[in-house]
């Protein structure tokens, strides 16, 4: 089998046992990008020639002996809004495109402390705000199952290396669906964890309240495994929660779900519905009680609510985020301007695209004065009430199911043009966000014309251990992910 065609888990055990070196590893990723890069997109930037001077120092230091890390070895992509010490971050914005970070973000650390291998950074709707990596200020990243389709967003690029084996794994960053969307849309797992449980120390901030890291992989297997390298508590970032890291991988010994109470919540099942997006789920809810889930019906009745509530505190936190690219200390700075005035005004005219031009207007409108009270300060009275009907829920079941998306992946310039139609293609996993609980998405069908369907499992705080166990037991029992995309 073909290097690039592996699992992580798998490659992990191939090149702890010395059946093959890291350059064979490098070689292999490089020669499957320069073979479908041109058409998917994946990646802003790509990092052959260091990939390469790192594989080989890494081989010539395990010569004669094996003992390697977890991570060593691993050909991993980046989504380009976490920082690289010495590699380009744009967040695929003009404002940073020429932006070289002097450190890195911690998850980085915490790889390359292993002897990860960085195969390149990966495509985003600008700043993290957008649904279908259509906002990159550097052109669009496409699905591999069908090219005329959109990855999804804002982790589109991350989510199109993975399914088109273009890395063994990739991180993305998750604010309101982020990683499960563009999971679902392009056939792959997307974790999003439990805010607080993956440092965001060097991830550049959209909405801080809502941000997480999380990886995006090919099984769910791996995406134990790589959540477990990147979890634990960050005292450079003062969100991170400290609380113990069990290991993941244990959690996928289970085969069965037994014991676990599966909650169908109602609201996630009305109109606007896809009628095969909702077939292929509930197929799925079938093989979970037929794996032993006790199936029970629950509600959540502010979901209604929860589009509205994001798009107030998530435009808010972005109008205070993105204040700090003003042309004065980094970032792009405009030309021939007159004055102080006049190059903020030019500097953010220039390096901002209408998307992220949209958020800060509206977010800077909810927070200013005599509306402060009445959208942020009422959205976020809401968002406690959406967090109340979680903790009611959990009260009953151990797992909530959902799909991820309303629709399968929908076609480049479809909704680009009516941004609340692009809004609403988030609706079934932004409150997870709001509430800050942990969700993973992974595939469970296909439509008529061959895109793929996700599943969406939202687990209690803390508890991904269960997601990933149910999520696994799932997984062995479906074929799903033995289906890839022939990229044409």
């Amino acid at each position: 089998m073909s290097l690039h065609k592996l699992t992580l888990c798998e490659l992990q055990r191939k090149f702890t046992a010395g059946e093959v070196t890291a350059k064979e590893i490098v070689r292999a990723y490089f020669l499957r990008i320069g073979q479908v890069e041109p058409k998917v997109k994946a990646y802003v930037t790509t990092q052959k020639e260091q990939a390469m001077v790192d594989a080989a120092a890494l081989d010539d230091s395990l010569k004669g002996w094996r003992k390697t890390q977890p991570m060593m070895g691993m050909p991993l992509a980046i989504k380009d809004n976490l920082c690289t010490e010495g590699v380009t971050t744009t967040c695929s914005s003009r404002m940073l495109q020429n932006f070289v970070p002097p450190y890195d973000a911690t998850v980085i650390a915490k790889l390359r402390a292993q002897g990860y291998l960085l195969l390149g950074k990966t495509n985003l709707d600008e700043f993290a705000m957008g649904s279908s990596t259509e906002n990159s200020a550097f052109g669009p990243s496409r699905n591999p199952w069908n090219l005329q389709c959109v990855p999804g967003g804002s982790s589109g690029g991350s989510a199109a290396a993975v399914a088109a084996d273009e890395c063994a794994a990739a991180l993305g960053s998750d604010t309101g669906g982020s990683i499960r969307q563009p999971a679902a849309f392009c056939g792959v797992v997307g974790l999003k964890p439990t805010y607080g449980r993956v440092s965001r120390y060097g991830l550049i901030a959209f909405a801080s309240s809502l941000d997480q890291i999380g990886p995006i992989t090919k099984d769910v297997a791996d995406a134990a495994f790589l959540l477990g390298v990147i979890a634990g508590h960050d005292p450079m970032d003062s969100t991170s929660a400290d609380v113990p890291v069990p290991d993941y991988t244990k959690a996928l010994k289970k085969k069965d779900l037994k014991k676990l109470k599966v909650g169908i919540p109602t609201e996630f099942f009305a109109e606007g519905l896809d009628p095969e997006v909702e077939q292929a789920v509930r197929a799925a809810i079938e093989e979970l009680k037929s794996l032993g889930g006790e199936i029970k019906e629950i509600q959540l009745p502010r979901t209604d609510a929860a589009v509205a509530v994001y798009y107030v505190i998530a435009t808010a936190e972005a109008s205070s985020n993105l204040a700090r690219f003003d042309g004065v200390k980094f970032g792009l700075r405009s030309k021939d301007t007159k004055d102080l005035l006049d190059l903020y005004t030019k500097t953010r005219q220039e390096g901002f695209g209408p998307e992220v031009k949209r958020r800060i207007m509206l977010g800077t409108y909810a927070l200013s004065s005599g509306y402060y009270d009445a959208y942020y300060g009422k959205a976020q009275a809401v968002r406690t009430l959406i967090r109340q009907d979680f903790d009611a829920a959990f009260k009953e079941v151990d797992l909530i199911v959902t799909p991820v998306t309303p629709t399968p992946a929908f076609t480049l310039g479809e909704k680009s043009e009516d941004p609340l139609q692009m809004y609403l293609s988030d609706i079934f996993t932004i409150s997870v966000n709001l509430a800050g609980l942990p969700a993973i998405a992974l595939p469970c069908g296909f439509s008529k014309a061959g895109l793929p369907i996700g599943l969406q499992l939202i687990g209690r705080a803390f508890q991904e251990d269960t997601l990933l166990r149910a999520a696994h037991a799932y997984e062995q029992a479906t074929q799903w992910r033995a289906k890839k995309p022939a990229i044409r």
